[in-house]
């Protein structure tokens, strides 16, 4: 991708007349979220020791002149599926719909998630978000039986092996409606996510006692001190309402765990005092909403031969201007789900601008890629502070224009400090996966 400093940086240096954006530098007051600040940054010993201003004595420190780059933390992605990526080049979507992602990727699963292909695939994933700038995620993994004896162990491996890089967090993923015919199975996977260290998560369905079931799972979770994360009404059916549904049971029980809710995309199409319902029902809750932009527009409103209407995201900017905490995240990557993507964050970012029109003002948006699903996940990510660790991007782009013009320019990652090896995997590191699939 490019070095912003020529030779790197080697975790002491005063990075001169960079660009910061006020509103993730910690302890600075500053009454337009939008501003982005000049300063002279200075790094010792793999920490961000102080914001100076610009033309500030080096001191002796060695000196990268940033020419007004913009400078950010490294980013965090709130909500992806690193167990399913990477399998598109032998299991495509047929049709490009979310029933089609369904099959595909469960008759993939069935014939081809060892556990060396889920390890495989899982690291590469994380080489590339490392790469690009990414410090923490949390993943969904499909943990239906026997599926969850395979991937877990292999979630586990990895998020010990990765700490230091990429902070792991995992969500068991099952259907609701799985509980429906195999009660049962609840206790069963509640108590994996104690020993495993796991989030209690389920997709949710209109289904035939949705409530009862819904009750049983946040209980699950209350009885373990879990918190919650869910899949929730991926669909453009305004009939579709568990979003309503999962907020009145952690209501009505006093959950006081985090609850985030992902997708809730028949909100987009729902009457507005429904909506409106809803979402007063979301702040009281203080439930958090993950907006998946790219998977979404990508699987939303597709019929073969008709050009979409509509984008299939919820509704950010009313979640927003009611306290809800809000995200933006990868979701799916080179899957049946979502046939694109590397886990860049940048790219998120700047396509849910565009999507989801975070401009007109930008503001303080680059919160949903940084700090917001920090706090979320317990972290203190995402944030420019002094006396912190010195996990940085850097850029050529000098303002959010030219980032989001040009979101793949030049851009250099420092992790304590130090300039890393920002080449991502070949694909070609997959190729014995797929060929097995083929032959």
């Amino acid at each position: 991708m490019g070095r912003i400093v020529p030779g790197g940086v080697h975790g002491t240096a005063l990075l001169k007349n960079a660009t910061v954006p006020a509103c993730l530098v910690e302890d600075v007051p500053c009454s337009d979220p939008a501003a982005l600040l000049r300063a002279d940054v200075e790094i010792a010993d793999g920490r961000l020791a102080r914001f100076l201003p610009t033309g500030s004595d080096a001191g002796g420190l060695p000196v990268h002149d940033l020419d007004g780059g913009l400078v950010l933390p490294t980013l965090v992605d709130l909500h992806t599926h690193l167990d399913k990526g990477h399998i598109w080049p032998r299991k495509a979507n047929p049709d490009g719909s979310f029933v089609g992602a369904l099959n595909a990727v469960g008759e993939d699963r069935i014939a081809n998630w060892t556990a060396d292909d889920v390890r495989t695939r899982m690291e590469f994933a994380l080489k590339c978000a490392y790469a690009h700038g990414t410090s923490a995620i949390r993943t969904h993994i499909d943990s239906l039986p026997p599926q969850e004896e395979i991937s877990w162990p292999i979630f586990e491996e990895l998020r010990q092996e990765w700490s230091g890089r990429i902070e792991l967090q995992g969500v068991c993923l099952f259907g609701i409606d799985r509980l429906q015919s195999d009660a049962a199975y609840l206790e069963a996977i509640a108590d994996r996510m104690v020993t495993s260290g796991g989030i209690m998560g389920a997709v949710t369905y209109m289904i035939p006692d949705l409530d009862r079931h819904l009750e049983a799972v946040f209980r699950a979770a209350m009885a373990r001190g879990l918190d919650l994360d869910f899949h929730v009404d991926e669909t453009l059916d305004p009939k579709a309402d568990t979003l309503r549904h999962i907020a009145e049971t952690a209501l009505r029980l006093g959950f006081d765990g985090r609850i985030v809710c992902g997708h809730c995309c028949s909100l987009s199409v729902q009457a507005e005092a429904e909506a409106d319902h809803t979402l007063d029902l979301l702040a009281e809750s203080g439930i958090a909403v993950v907006s998946l932009p790219m998977c979404n527009i990508y699987l939303q409103d597709r019929r073969a031969g008709r050009t979409p209407r509509r984008r299939g995201v919820t509704l950010l900017h009313e979640m927003r201007a009611r306290g809800i905490p809000v995200v933006v995240s990868s979701d799916n990557t080179r899957d049946p789900f979502y046939a694109y993507g590397d886990l860049d964050l940048v790219e998120v970012y700047t396509q849910a601008t565009r999507i989801l029109h975070l401009d007109h003002p930008i503001a303080d948006w680059i919160d949903c890629v940084t700090k917001t699903p920090a706090g979320i996940m317990g972290l203190s990510h995402g944030q420019l502070k002094a006396g912190g660790t010195a996990d940085l991007i850097l850029f050529n782009a000098r303002d959010w224009n030219e980032l989001l013009s040009r979101p793949a320019g030049p851009r250099e990652v420092l992790r304590k400090g130090v300039s890393i090896d920002g080449n991502l995997p070949d694909y070609r590191e997959l190729d014995h996966l797929m060929m097995e699939r083929q032959a």
